[in-house]
């Protein structure tokens, strides 16, 4: 699969960082409004910090190499 840029795989994801940065910036008032307080501080931070990667790679265009790779083992072609 060759690499192609694409502006708006590029916005997409920076908007999806973004995201993710606003959860782990603001962990601990989403934690305590939304999940059960102190005890899911940490999973609503790694939440955020999956997002945040998700996000990058996302404005990068890499999913759909890593997509491309995993489903290529499953089916066990190329």
């Amino acid at each position: 699969m060759d690499f192609t840029f694409s502006i708006g795989w590029l916005f997409g994801g920076l908007l999806i960082a973004a995201a993710g940065g606003a959860i782990v910036f603001f962990h601990r008032q989403i934690a305590e409004h939304m999940a059960s307080g102190v005890s899911s501080y940490d999973k609503v931070k790694l939440f955020g910090v999956i997002t945040l990667v998700v996000g990058l790679m996302v404005a990068m265009n890499l999913h759909t190499v890593i997509l491309t790779l995993i489903v290529n083992i499953i089916r066990g072609g190329k």
